[in-house]
This record gives C-alpha cells, sequence and structure tokens, in this order.
C-alpha cells in the first residue's frame, strides 16, 4: 500500500502466489520452509504471517476463470473445475455474428504482503487465497473452497480497508451457494498441459454427474469458439509455475475489457505499476 492511497481506489497487478511474510529475514523467498497459497479462515487472525497484513488492511482480491479441485474416488481422483455460474447476458449467443461478451470472473478473497530482500533488491509483492468449508453443492468433491466473494457489494466492501474495519471485512469470509461446476479431465493432473481442453466438461458414468447444466453448455460453448480463434500456444509461454487455483485467461480480444470493466475504470490503464 503506498502512502496516501485512496482506500476506494482499485490497482490491477501481478503478484507472486505463496505470501513471503514481511518479517521472513532469508534473502530469497523460495526458501519458505512453509506453504502458504491458502490461507484457512480460522486461523488467519491467529497466524502471524496472515494476522499482521491482514490487521493493516492488506485485502485483496484474486481474480480467475474458476479453479479445480479433485474427488477423492476408488481407483483414482475425478477433477473437477467450478466456477460462477454463467448466463446469456454475460456470453455470447450461439447465433452467428453475436459478439463475445466476457466470462464471468472468479472472484477469491486474498491477504497480501510487501516483503523486501534483507540486503538490497526490488520488493515483492505475494498473496495467499483464504480457503473456507466447502458449500454443501460441492463437499462431495473436497472438504474445502476459496472464500468467494459474490456481488460488487462484497468486493467493494473487502477491499476499502479503510471504510471497513477488519472486524466487519472478515465477516464476508464465508461459503457460498452460487456456485457452478464439471467434471473435466485428468488431462488437468499434468502442470504441463494448458489448453481448453482442461476445461471442457466431459459425461461420468454416474447418470446424476452426467446432466448438463446450462453453465456447462456455455463453458463448452465458449470454449470451441476460443480455440478456434486463438493460435496454439507456444511451450516458452506456459507459466513457469502452477498450482490448485489455475487462471487460464481467455484468449479473446475482449477479455481486457472485461477487466477492466471489473476495476469500474473504463478508459484508464488496466494495470498501474505500485509505487
Amino acid at each position: 500500500l503506498s502512502k496516501g492511497a485512496d482506500s476506494s481506489e482499485r490497482v490491477l497487478t501481478t503478484m507472486r502466489w505463496g505470501l513471503i511474510p514481511s518479517w521472513f529475514k532469508k534473502d530469497d523467498p523460495s526458501k519458505m520452509p512453509f506453504n502458504t497459497s491458502n490461507c484457512r479462515s480460522d486461523t488467519m487472525l491467529t497466524k502471524s504471517s496472515y494476522k499482521d497484513p491482514l490487521l493493516k488492511g492488506k485485502r485483496c482480491v484474486v481474480l480467475a476463470d474458476g479453479f479445480y479441485e479433485w474427488q477423492q474416488q476408488e481407483g483414482g481422483k475425478q477433477p473437477y473445475f467450478i466456477y460462477f455460474p454463467q448466463t446469456t447476458n454475460e456470453t455470447a449467443d450461439t447465433e452467428e455474428g453475436d459478439e463475445w461478451k466476457g466470462w464471468r470472473l472468479l472472484t477469491m478473497a486474498g491477504i497480501f504482503e510487501r516483503w523486501e530482500p534483507p540486503g538490497s533488491g526490488d520488493a515483492l509483492y505475494t498473496y495467499t487465497i483464504i480457503t473456507v468449508d466447502a458449500s454443501k453443492d460441492v463437499s462431495f468433491i473436497h472438504h474445502r473452497m476459496p472464500a468467494i466473494l459474490d456481488g460488487e457489494e462484497a468486493i467493494r466492501k473487502w477491499l476499502d480497508f479503510a471504510e471497513v474495519p477488519t472486524q466487519e471485512a472478515v465477516k464476508l469470509i464465508q461459503p457460498t451457494e452460487n456456485i457452478a461446476f464439471h467434471p473435466v479431465s485428468t488431462i488437468v493432473n499434468s502442470v504441463r498441459n494448458d489448453s481448453p481442453e482442461c476445461l471442457a466438461p466431459i459425461e461420468l458414468g454416474v447418470p446424476k454427474q452426467v446432466k448438463a447444466t446450462a453453465s456447462s453448455k456455455v463453458m463448452a460453448s465458449w470454449l470451441k469458439s476460443a480455440q478456434e480463434a486463438s493460435p496454439k500456444k507456444q511451450e516458452n509461454e506456459v507459466p513457469r509455475w502452477t498450482s490448485q487455483f489455475i487462471h487460464n485467461p481467455s484468449p479473446k480480444k475482449t477479455s481486457a475489457g472485461v477487466l477492466q470493466q471489473w476495476l469500474g475504470k473504463a478508459g484508464e490503464p488496466a494495470a498501474k505499476r505500485r509505487k
């Protein structure tokens, strides 16, 4: 956070996943002795790694198309893609000539920190995703899920650290039932695979899970149009780090407009560099 910054201003920036506490004294952040990719909601106000930045108002929203989770089954694990329900107002119709209007991005609550090397060097911004008990609908897949901020008002309150104190903001951290999901191919089990096929709905042998939902049909249509319109990625364009919560930005040229709309700053640059 820069001094004198307006607490209501939204800044879109890249940060490293896996929070590095400001008190970490080694010169290499990869030497962190424990995993800080996720932060349990029930301990975020007791563990100093998360409590300190949280009490200082270092709250952020992590944007993604959705996230993967794996259901334990006999003989292996079945991956699922979990995301916000999509409506026809947010995606293109199937009729030729209609413009694709964008995917509703998942908005997950996070905590960030600014870490400076003990000697010299540039400051590093890192973050963690807060997790909660899974909602009833997805609990059969896994018992935990990210804390999802559903709607503009929840996002505003979480980000506005000056107007909304910590004790009030943490009340927003709870499971949400407004979620959609579908099974996907096990090709997502390998981090080397990064293609639209990773998100495509598949059919399972259990009738209850075979039925296609409106959101999964929208997803299938979106993937088909995205794959036809985008060139194949080169190997050196694949992210150097991946993990359970994978953000696959849409290759559509209108994706930048989606982020600008989310920022509420149409006409301004989609990202600003922190001072």
